[in-house]
């Protein structure tokens, strides 16, 4: 298979090529490094099947030759990039999705589209499912990447159903792994690092909310299937093992041995509206792809905590 990932030099999508390179795939990665970067893919880079290109998807691109697939990851996806990048998340999501939409057209490729379990909101039905249409404030500093992605999935049904596009919509839930930014800003990043300084892991609120959170691998193994399936409709791809941030956060200092404690502190401006429970249902994930989710927590952590120790060592922090 020729495929082409955008956002390839993210976290998610560094992975992602490594694991269509390993499977015999060619790879064409299309990545403007806003918040990606070349070392995601050191592993790979002098790999005779992987093309890198860099270019801001949000203008029009097309690659030479045939194409058989589009994985369309490029989208800053952080709560930080909520605040510092708005408007490059809605045209990502938006003219970004429109032209790989075009290029599958005209290639006759399937096409991915990665989109989020922020397009529930702060849910009203708990586990969400993917009939769920959520609960999204459209005027909050999470609502740039939330109808980003809700107008990513539209515009990508509308050109199924219009232009015979074969297409398919992974919901990704809280995912965790080496490769994330330091700087991240979400929880993992956030607690890892503290607790490797042994610092006080920062807690938001009363610390009560839950998230799931899901290792790297499993998430590109739910991509991978679902991108050889047949499933057109969305699929939530996620571990359904629900913990509060507080629990979560004891887990990380006792992997780590600090003694430093959580420390509960009032809600940040980029903060706003964040979800109160957070969990898959993926039922159509295990009935429709044979997937489930395989890393243990604490493995998952473990691997994740020695990739940022040495991060961390190579930064000088």
């Amino acid at each position: 298979m020729r495929i082409v990932i955008t956002g390839g030099a993210g976290f998610v999508g560094s992975h992602l090529v490594e694991r269509y390179l390993a499977a015999g795939d060619e790879v064409i990665v299309v990545d403007n490094l806003i918040t990606g970067s070349r070392r995601n893919l050191d592993a790979v880079a002098d790999h005779p099947r992987l093309t890198f290109i860099e270019h801001d998807v949000s203008r029009p691109f097309t690659v030479d030759g045939p194409v058989d697939a589009i994985a369309h990851l490029a989208s800053p996806a952080s709560p930080i990039d909520f605040l510092r990048l708005p408007i490059q998340i809605l045209k990502v999501n938006s003219l970004g999705t429109y032209h790989a939409l075009g290029m599958a057209r005209a290639k006759g490729a399937r096409f991915l589209l990665a989109s989020t379990s922020e397009i529930y909101g702060d849910p009203d039905v708990h586990p969400q499912t993917e009939d769920y249409h959520g609960n999204v404030d459209t005027l909050g500093p999470r609502g740039a990447y939330d109808e980003a992605k809700r107008f990513a999935e539209a515009i990508t049904m509308a050109y199924h159903r219009m232009h015979g596009v074969p297409i398919r919509i992974v919901r990704i839930f809280n995912t965790y792994g080496p490769r994330m930014r330091l700087d991240d800003g979400r929880v993992v990043p956030n607690f890892v690092s503290q607790s490797l300084k042994g610092e006080p892991l920062t807690a938001f609120g009363d610390g009560e909310q839950t998230r799931s959170f899901c290792y790297v691998d499993d998430l590109v193994d739910g991509i991978v299937r679902l991108m050889a399936g047949d499933v057109t409709g969305p699929v939530n791809i996620g571990n359904p093992l629900e913990l509060t941030v507080l629990e979560f956060a004891r887990r990380i200092n006792a992997l780590t041995g600090n003694p430093a404690g959580v420390a509960l502190l009032p809600l940040p401006a980029e903060r706003t509206g964040d979800p109160s429970r957070r969990c898959p249902d993926i039922t159509r994930a295990t009935t429709l792809l044979g997937w489930q989710p395989t890393v243990s927590l604490d493995d998952g952590l473990a691997r994740t905590v020695a990739w940022f120790a040495s991060e961390m060592q190579r930064a000088g922090h």
